[in-house]
Formats: C-alpha cells, sequence, structure tokens
C-alpha cells in the first residue's frame, strides 16, 4: 500500500492543533478540506483515528498509535526539508573536487592551505586523477581542467592565463649529450616519458610548426606517472622532461635546468573550473572559486 503521505500531513496537523479548523489555518487550506482528508484517511486505515463531539475532538486508541508513530517521522521529513534547503547555503558542508594531479601541484595544492584557514567549517574532499572526470555520476560538485571544452550543461570559469611548456635539461646532460635543434632531433635523445595513470597512454609531445600542430614520438628507457618523478630525473640528468614552465620555474631560474626548443612549443589553454549549472548558487563552491581565482591574480602578480 502506498504511504497516503497527505493524509498523514492532515491527520498530524489535527492531532498537534486539537481541531479541524486550526489544522485547516496551519496547513493553510479549507477546513472542508481538511474534513475530506480525515475521512479518506479513515476510510483507507478502516478505523476511526478520533473520536468527536460538538466541543471537542480526541484521539482514538487507533489515533494515539498512529501518531506515536508518524509524528517522529514528521519530525524527521521537516529537517530533511530544512537541510536540504541549507545546504550548500552558508560557508560550511562538503565540496567534492575532481582534481588532475598537475593541476594540484602547480596551483591547486598551496591555495587550498589559505582556503582551509578562511574556511574551516567547508570539508573538502579531493578526487586526484589525470582523466576527465564525469561529475554527476562520480557525485563530484566541481573539477579543473585545462581548457573549456565541457559538456553543455556544465559552467566553466577560467582561473589561469594560458600555461607554457617547456623542455628540459640538467646542464651536466646538455654538456655531454647537446641539446636537440628542432623536434626531430630528440629521436637521437634520452627523453623521460610520462605515462597516463587513468588511460595508460604514453603523453604525446607536442609542438607548433609552419603547418600546424605535430607531436613527435619520442623514445625513452625512463617511464613515470608523476610529473614531480619526471622533473626530478631531468633535474639528475638522466634525459629531457616535457612539462609546463611552472611546474620547474625555480629549476630553471636556478640553472638546475636549461630550457630547449622554445619556438617549437605550443601554449596551452589554461586551467579552468566547471561545474553543472545546478551548482552555480553553492556557497562552498561559490567562496572556492572567488578564492581561487585571488589566488591566481596574485600568483600573477608576483
Amino acid at each position: 500500500m502506498r504511504l497516503p503521505l497527505a493524509t498523514l500531513e492532515v491527520f498530524a496537523a489535527i492531532a498537534q492543533h486539537g481541531s479541524l479548523r486550526a489544522a485547516a489555518d496551519a496547513l493553510g487550506i479549507k477546513p472542508s478540506t481538511v474534513s475530506h482528508q480525515l475521512k479518506s484517511l479513515e476510510d483507507q486505515l478502516g478505523t476511526v483515528l478520533f473520536a468527536r463531539t460538538t466541543r471537542s475532538i480526541n484521539l482514538t486508541e487507533s489515533g494515539r498509535a498512529l501518531m506515536r508513530g508518524t509524528l517522529p517521522a514528521f519530525q524527521q521529513l521537516s529537517e530533511a526539508v530544512q537541510a536540504a534547503r541549507n545546504t550548500g547555503q552558508a560557508a560550511r558542508g562538503t565540496l567534492k573536487l575532481a582534481v588532475p594531479e598537475f593541476a594540484y601541484d602547480l596551483f591547486i595544492g598551496a591555495a587550498i592551505t589559505f582556503f582551509r584557514q578562511a574556511y574551516p567549517d567547508i570539508e573538502l574532499e579531493l578526487s586526484v586523477a589525470d582523466a576527465f572526470s564525469d561529475l554527476l555520476a562520480e557525485e563530484l560538485h566541481a573539477g579543473i581542467r585545462l581548457g573549456d571544452n565541457i559538456a553543455e550543461d556544465m559552467i566553466a570559469v577560467r582561473l589561469t592565463p594560458p600555461l607554457e611548456l617547456v623542455i628540459g635539461a640538467s646542464p651536466d646532460y646538455a654538456k655531454r649529450f647537446g641539446l636537440p635543434g628542432e623536434p626531430r632531433d630528440l629521436l637521437d635523445h634520452e627523453c623521460i616519458r610520462y605515462r597516463f595513470q587513468s588511460s595508460g597512454r604514453i603523453a604525446p609531445w607536442q609542438f607548433e610548426g609552419e603547418e600546424g600542430s605535430y607531436a613527435v614520438e619520442i623514445r625513452g628507457s625512463l617511464t613515470v606517472n608523476t610529473l614531480p618523478a619526471s622533473v626530478d630525473l631531468a633535474r639528475r640528468g638522466l634525459g629531457l622532461v616535457y612539462t609546463f614552465r611552472e611546474f620547474c620555474a625555480r629549476d630553471l631560474e636556478n640553472g638546475d635546468l636549461v630550457p630547449a626548443l622554445a619556438e617549437f612549443l605550443p601554449v596551452t589553454p589554461g586551467l579552468h573550473l566547471y561545474f553543472p549549472r545546478e551548482y552555480r548558487n553553492m556557497v562552498p563552491l561559490r567562496l572556492f572559486l572567488e578564492h581561487l581565482k585571488s589566488e591566481a591574480r596574485h600568483q600573477t602578480r608576483t
């Protein structure tokens, strides 16, 4: 039997307020509707729920039994409705994010430190992976990715300017083997390859030429699935690394890595935060977005 929720709500209102008219006022409906709903419930249950006189209305034994079961349930329903109404409307709650590992290392990790200090009541849950996440299927609120090529029902907001790429080698490697003068020279070099954790594919080394973009099938005896490891191996003189310039900016500045083939490298789209349209008014997400944009402006100035 389907639960007669509408009539149960009327029953609970009569029991709480002591009359049909008071229940009607509380529910914002006509007294005749209350009377009709009560009769419908009693007919469905096959029992009388109230003993009525011209002066009073009182619960029967059946009515008291029903009241003992329904009152806690309606209180829980009321609390659930209020919780749903309040979720995402204050600087508290849970925010679940899909974050690529490189984005975490480049930008997100440092930003989260200050976000937690500013909003300690917002709980963050990070899903760190190198694949493009299906936010709704994975019950996530938002994600970080390069570019704004997303589904139509999503919103993308730019966080950073376009990101430069770099090919780097240690001074020792450059001294021993030289640096490539053009992309095809990479075929004669030890290149540290990156394998995507999700797909298992080797990341291509992309270049720009007069006829557009193209990839070089690089060779190498070292393959890793984290960018920090690839930069570290290059720093140790074990090969060339292809990565984001920001990822090894300090190494380039202090001379631990030297750049190569800069004129052939493309510029990638900046980092974007993307999320379903339904979450655009979610307060924790809005605060996180504002914080990331502020951090991005600060990093750009510095």
